[in-house]
């Protein structure tokens, strides 16, 4: 079993740094500019609306649609990138093609943006993922997708609020249960708190194990010390005799014969 470690690497930080920065500068350009980005949204089954499957999560229609993204992206890349490591860019990039594709089959009519599908990706894989996995770790960052987006499940339905995509919701929650069963779940190794755990743990050389004998029956070994001429001897034989080992000594040689 291939174990992975969980530990930091630099993906923690920048990927949702540069996430974050590009869909900022965007919506600067767009409201400094006019360029009318949010022309490049998901249409829904037309093939001029397809290329809004790739540009949709990087538009935003207002600066409280992008705040609110801003936030949950924040909280859900470096939890991506920390945990599962191995899987964060097809969780990214996959996310945001099936959620995009999911939207334009789901959808009838309006032009679709927004980072929502992504995220809605991005929680229902951590949720049910973490459950499925049954390492506490994992199991923990599903508890936490519950408590903080929990109540995201609502805006999965139709005419929950007027203005919001629904759809493209719906698309991202499907698209991440997938890919909780399509992509291999990562393997943490445990905390072992004793040496006897590690599963490469060798207990022929464990001196308290050596003291059972192949029927399993304690059979203690006798205490062996070396004095300063380097000589063996018993030393419960001698404390149990009450010999002076000085006296009574054996050779090393001869202790092995």
């Amino acid at each position: 079993m291939e174990i992975d470690q969980l530990k930091y690497r630099p993906q923690v930080f920048w990927v949702p740094f540069v996430s974050l920065l590009v869909i900022w500068l965007i919506y600067y350009l767009d409201w400094r500019y006019f360029f009318q980005f949010n022309n490049f949204g998901i249409v829904p089954r037309t093939f001029k609306g397809l290329r809004g499957v790739l540009f949709s999560p990087f538009l935003h229609g207002s600066i409280q649609h992008l705040w609110n993204n801003t936030l949950a992206l924040a909280v859900l890349l470096p939890l991506i990138c920390y945990y599962y490591y191995k899987n964060w860019q097809t969780l990214v990039f996959g996310g945001i093609v099936l959620s995009g594709i999911g939207t334009w089959l789901i959808a009838k009519t309006g032009t679709h943006i927004g980072a929502s599908g992504l995220i809605y990706v991005l929680t229902a894989y951590m949720f049910f993922t973490g459950i499925r996995s049954k390492q506490y770790r994992l199991m923990a960052i599903s508890f936490l997708m519950i408590v903080l987006y929990g109540g995201s499940v609502w805006y999965m339905l139709p005419d929950v609020e007027e203005g919001i995509s629904w759809q493209g919701h719906l698309a991202g929650f499907i698209s991440g249960f997938l890919l909780s069963y399509m992509l291999k779940r990562p393997q943490f190794e445990p905390e072992y708190k004793y040496d006897w755990q590690h599963p490469d743990y060798d207990e022929t050389k464990d001196d308290f194990i050596k003291q059972f004998d192949a029927k399993g029956n304690f059979n203690p070994l006798p205490l062996l010390r070396k004095d300063a001429q380097g000589y063996i001897y018993n030393d419960t034989f001698h404390r149990k005799n009450n010999i002076n080992h000085q006296s009574y000594t054996i050779n090393e040689n001869t202790l092995h014969k």
